[in-house]
């Protein structure tokens, strides 16, 4: 299946759903790894294991990339293949969204250190309450898309059980 979601042949809208629904957990994943790691990166205040941090981050940047590639095929898909352009809209909203959600986290991690080096700052503390509820902001519009999505998409899994 993931091959012809990521090759040049198209899957069926089904199954590029079920993709994309796969693809959202593993950044969910992803996100899980990312913040453990920078959690015990920030444990070693005030003698950062850099070195160790950055080959994280390195690594869940790639996958946030494949994800995002992966993505970007199944909205043209939808679009281009299967001229389902509102499942198209719903999955683009969900993808700069996370692209922001992306931004956002780094800002995060950047403020949350700062906060860690300099306990006294006010600045820095409300920096990362700001961050932490765009953050938050962020995740409730992209629950709500997933929603529209959900909402657009259920003919596909009606007509799947008229199928069988």
């Amino acid at each position: 299946m993931a091959d012809s979601a990521e090759g040049g042949e198209s899957a069926n809208p089904l199954d590029l759903l079920k993709r994309f629904y796969a693809l959202q957990e593993e950044r969910v994943e992803a996100y899980r790894f990312l913040e453990s790691g920078f959690s015990a990166y920030l444990e070693g205040a005030p003698n950062y294991n850099f070195d160790l941090y950055r080959s994280l981050v390195h690594e869940i940047t790639r996958s946030f990339k494949t994800i995002s590639e992966e993505v970007v095929n199944i909205q043209q898909q939808f679009h281009d293949v299967h001229s389902m352009s509102r499942l198209a809209d719903c999955i683009g909203k969900v993808q700069v969204e996370e692209k922001d959600k992306l931004e956002q986290t780094v800002q995060l991690q950047l403020s949350r250190q700062g906060a860690t080096d300099n306990p006294d700052d006010a600045c820095q503390k409300a920096q990362v309450g700001e961050l932490q509820q765009k953050i938050q902001e962020n995740v409730q519009k992209i629950y709500d898309y997933m929603e529209d999505l959900k909402f657009e998409s259920e003919d596909l899994y009606s007509s799947e059980g008229a199928e069988r």
